[in-house]
């Protein structure tokens, strides 16, 4: 019922020199729709997310070196890790993916929410297309 009450908008989020955990919090907030009156808890009521210049993001501290992102391949000794240093230089918007849907609910809407989440490295994205002309930064 919800659906046809609420049609999803576009934002534009400049993660230029942000820090990671707050920027994370607020995108979170946008993707699930806590901005809206209408807001459900058990539906997918969010907007859309376009982040820019995610290779620009700030972490407090030194989570840079301590910080690690581990994996495993599937392979018997295939555990992996990674250092957020190495990380923001190989697939930097992998960072932010991670910080934001680690804040989400882990459930079935979670893969809903997190479609709705785009992430570019630089300024160039190409949704242009969906967002109002002369859209700025809306964090």
């Amino acid at each position: 019922m919800n659906r046809r009450f609420s049609q999803p908008a576009w934002h534009l989020v400049d993660a230029k020199n942000k820090i990671c955990g707050r920027l994370s919090t607020q995108i979170v907030s946008l993707l699930r729709g806590k901005h809206k009156p209408n807001f459900t808890p058990w539906y997918d009521c969010g907007d859309y997310v376009v982040v820019v210049n995610a290779q620009d993001v700030h972490l407090t501290g030194d989570k840079l070196r301590q910080k690690h992102f581990i994996w495993h391949t599937g392979y018997p000794g295939g555990l992996k890790q990674r250092s957020v240093r190495d990380q923001l230089k190989l697939k930097p918007e992998e960072v932010l993916r991670k910080s934001v849907l680690g804040m989400l609910a882990k459930n079935n809407l979670r893969y809903d929410i997190a479609r709705k989440l785009r992430i570019f490295p630089g300024p160039k994205h190409f949704h242009e297309d969906k967002l109002p002309p002369g859209t700025p930064s809306v964090l």
